[in-house]
């Protein structure tokens, strides 16, 4: 299944019924008196989020979604029938724009989240409403009010505690592979990884947390160079940064501390407050260089970058480092966590 977390839909509400304008026609009853009943309510349009769906790939050719109108009021006192809703289900991390103003509708961070994107117009009212004491035969009808109608941008952003930084080839998807049961592409040449993938950590048996790596940025890509920013936005949530530095590229002219400042500033560039989630440095691939190499190279990264936050240095293929790195990582989740839940009973 292809991954796809854009798309352009329609949703069109279903119209009311018409009331109906009738008169009670019935043998040895005259003047039987307005019997028009109303008309049935247009069927409305839901989003539901559902965890078993990862993918937008569903509307990337389903672009309109309509829903049935009501039906008309008939004589005999008799409402129309209502038309039934409409429900798309969407993956959980689906946020969804109105295309005309740019405003979020709603955002799908739990698994059976319903919102409502287009509402169905109400029934309109037979004659029978209109009864009164000095207006006994009326023949007034409202028509059904017209359904809701708009064009949505949807916007997927997957769910994950933590997120991977890195140039193509740095080993993001060979560390995930390392720690969790995700299984992404791992290959000797750039951009093996060409959408996020998800990967749960269990550090024991009841203490887990979500990694996405997402493929690999590189210098200019606000601009459109390599896979550009589009992916991005799936490290929107996330509470943890790793940025991984891969101190043994195969380009001997390579430079780490000016590939650790290109991916920065990408990040500055693309703003939505990324640049200030906390990042660790995670220097990957230590068992191919000598140990001098090793603390040369981290002493040029912490003084070049002027670095404060936690640096490790781990080799995702021997899994060297890896393990303590995951606990530093659930350590710093779960205080994340209580200070989370002070601050709300504060």
């Amino acid at each position: 299944m292809r991954f796809i977390d854009e798309a352009k839909i329609e949703v069109r509400a279903g119209n009311g019924g018409n009331g109906s304008g009738s008169f009670r026609r019935e043998k040895h009853v005259p003047r039987g008196g307005p019997d028009g009943g109303d008309g049935g309510r247009g069927g409305s349009i839901y989003a539901i989020a559902d965890i078993n769906i990862n993918t937008l790939v569903d509307y990337r050719f389903a672009k309109t979604h309509r829903a049935k109108s009501g039906e008309a009021g008939r004589g005999a006192q008799c409402n129309g029938a209502g038309a039934k809703d409409v429900e798309l289900r969407m993956p959980v991390g689906t946020v969804i724009y109105d295309q005309a103003t740019g405003e979020v509708l709603c955002d799908l961070n739990a698994d059976g989240q319903i919102a409502l994107l287009a509402r169905g117009g109400k029934g309109g009212l037979g004659n029978i409403n209109f009864k009164t004491s000095t207006n006994r035969a009326p023949r007034q009808t409202t028509p059904g009010e017209p359904g809701e109608e708009r064009d949505l941008r949807l916007e997927l952003r997957v769910l994950a505690d933590v997120g991977l930084l890195g140039l193509p080839n740095a080993g993001k998807s060979t560390f995930i592979r390392s720690v969790s049961s995700a299984r992404p592409k791992v290959a000797d040449y750039p951009f093996t990884t060409l959408h996020p993938h998800l990967g749960v950590v269990r550090v024991d048996t009841a203490r887990s947390f979500v990694v996405a790596d997402i493929p690999g940025l590189i210098e200019g890509a606000s601009e459109g160079a390599g896979l550009g920013h589009q992916f991005l936005r799936h490290l929107a949530r996330t509470r943890l940064l790793l940025h991984i530095v891969d101190v043994s590229p195969p380009d001997p002219e390579a430079n780490p501390l000016a590939d650790a400042r290109a991916i920065i500033l990408e990040l500055k560039k693309y703003g939505s407050g990324l640049h200030e989630k906390p990042r660790w440095l995670v220097l990957n691939k230590v068992d191919m260089i000598t140990t001098d190499a090793r603390i040369r190279i981290r002493k040029n990264l912490l003084s070049g970058l002027r670095w404060k936050s936690p640096v490790f240095e781990i080799s995702a293929m021997t899994g060297e480092g890896c393990r303590e790195l995951a606990y530093a990582i659930m350590g710093h989740l779960e205080l994340s966590n209580d200070r989370a839940t002070i601050l709300e009973q504060d």
